[in-house]
């Protein structure tokens, strides 16, 4: 091994890339635009958000709440009484555990049909009102993309009520607003470092639980299948693709992008070697998994998340790559190879089919541009069929950008746009002041990775079709924040 290493620095093609590469870290870190970035004025933002009027009138609220919390008695309730006939709760009522009822939706999304998810949503926003009337003294968690995720949400919201169908959007419009501001119930109900690692650990094992489900598809035949979902000329080799709890093959991609980079963060920060096999065998699940959706936007996804997560930790070993890639050519299966080397050929129908798709997307949004034509399905189907070329029909826009756009207008692409940039900016930028702890720094760089990775797939799917994909990529925004602040959060917080 040692000669082998020797005989690689030796060669002239590893001297120059090791130079270019130190070449363009030195101007990376010499970038005033990159040293912007990762500065933020966080002092600043935090004083605005102080003085603005929702801060003022959220305040009001919140002193009104714990009045009528108090004269009503029900400090009593769920802390004498609730505990009394809960044996098993010494403290308070479980009602009050909002860590436990917010971690439950985000760990068992994946598996749960939407409305029980939302019932737990909503179980766990109940719990953390109850806490904030509990304790007058207890802050909302800020961070500078919140008040963004209140403008996403609040202009979904009109875009509803504004519907060309409004009654084929309200519930679309409705879930839609209740998933998003879960980002903010998740973030506000973890307190401790204790809830947060326990909550990573139980969705990556989620993410291998919904992955084994999906190879035991492929390998027994269970489970319906679309003619839509492959080009049977094209790739007569592909007879099936694994949809696992989440009903569409890409959609499935989509959510184990997010798995695997938080599962792969979890095996490099391992302390013990029981905790290794267990992430190991995680994400050797979720990557065969993977492969057998056959959903290329998802392996493109996944592939730009790796190079992300690399560049973050180690930006040598991307020198590495181009070895990789020929390593994988005589690795992989010849029906994965041809299925990802088809990317962007237009004679595959499916990529012919979006390419129309998006043409007549753009088409209708030249007259809907401003405020969209509402959310779901109904609405879609309502107007753009006089805009589809060559008569193809879709219940979507098979880009979630275009179809942020078409369900609510080009304000609330603006809105989602720069909540991922102030995201992708904090997160960095917590990266970079993390120095000590490597549990942080692998888990931001993997959150940072995997969602950069999702949204590459969103580029060619339209991310949010299936709700609980949807719920699981604000609750990783809420993961991200939560990272972001773990050195400040108490090793065990209060439980109640």
């Amino acid at each position: 091994m040692e000669r082998m290493q020797r005989i690689v620095k030796a060669s002239a093609l590893y001297r120059v890339l090791f130079a270019l590469c130190l070449w363009f870290g030195r101007q990376w870190q010499g970038s005033g635009l990159i040293q912007w970035f990762i500065h933020p004025p966080l002092e600043q933002e935090r004083a605005e958000s102080e003085s603005s009027v929702f801060t003022r009138a959220w305040r009001a609220v919140h002193r009104g709440l714990c009045r009528v919390y108090e004269a009503l008695h029900l400090r009593g309730l769920f802390h004498g009484l609730g505990a009394s006939r809960v044996g098993l709760w010494s403290r308070s009522s479980v009602f009050t555990k909002s860590w436990l009822w917010a971690g439950a939706a985000a760990v068992l999304a994946p598996i749960l049909p939407t409305m029980a998810v939302l019932g737990l949503m909503l179980v766990s926003c109940f719990s953390l009102l109850l806490g904030l009337m509990d304790r007058r003294e207890r802050e909302l968690f800020y961070t500078p993309y919140n008040r963004y995720i209140w403008m996403y949400a609040a202009i979904y919201l009109v875009g509803t009520a504004f519907s060309v169908t409004r009654s084929g959007s309200l519930l679309g419009g409705c879930l839609t607003v209740a998933f998003t501001l879960f980002a903010l119930v998740l973030e506000n109900s973890i307190t401790s470092r204790r809830q947060l690692d326990t909550l990573i650990l139980l969705m990556v094992l989620a993410g291998a639980a919904v992955a084994l489900y999906g190879i035991c598809q492929y390998l027994f035949g269970w489970g319906y299948q679309s003619e839509a979902w492959v080009d049977s000329d094209m790739f007569s080799d592909i007879t099936f693709r694994v949809t696992a709890t989440l009903e569409n093959p890409n959609m499935l991609g989509q959510y184990l992008i997010l798995s695997i980079a938080l599962g792969g963060a979890g095996l490099l920060s391992a302390k013990d070697w029981g905790m290794r096999v267990v992430y190991f065998f995680c994400c050797g699940l979720m990557c065969v998994c993977m492969l057998l959706t056959f959903a290329r936007g998802a392996w493109l996804g996944l592939v730009f998340a790796g190079l992300v997560f690399l560049l973050f930790l180690q930006p040598r070993l991307l020198l590495l790559t181009p070895f990789l890639v020929v390593a994988l050519f005589f690795i992989l299966p010849d029906t994965v190879i041809a299925r990802f080397t088809s990317i962007g050929n237009l004679g595959d129908q499916s990529t012919s089919y979006r390419v129309y798709i998006w043409m007549g997307t753009l088409a209708m949004l030249k007259d809907y541009w401003l405020c969209g034509i509402g959310p779901g399905d109904a609405a879609f189907n309502l107007v753009y069929p006089r805009y589809s070329y060559s008569g193809i029909t879709a219940p979507h826009s098979h880009n979630l950008f275009l179809q942020i756009m078409c369900d609510a207008g080009v304000v609330a692409l603006v809105i989602f746009v720069l909540l991922l940039f102030h995201f992708f900016r904090d997160l960095c930028a917590a990266f970079c002041r993390e120095k000590g702890d490597a549990f942080s720094r692998f888990h931001l760089a993997a959150v940072v990775a995997g969602m950069a990775g999702f949204m590459v797939q969103a580029m060619t799917d339209y991310s949010f079709y299936n709700y609980r994909v949807m719920f699981l990529f604000w609750a990783y925004i809420a993961l991200g924040g939560l990272l972001a602040r773990r050195n400040r959060l108490p090793e065990r917080g209060s439980e109640g």
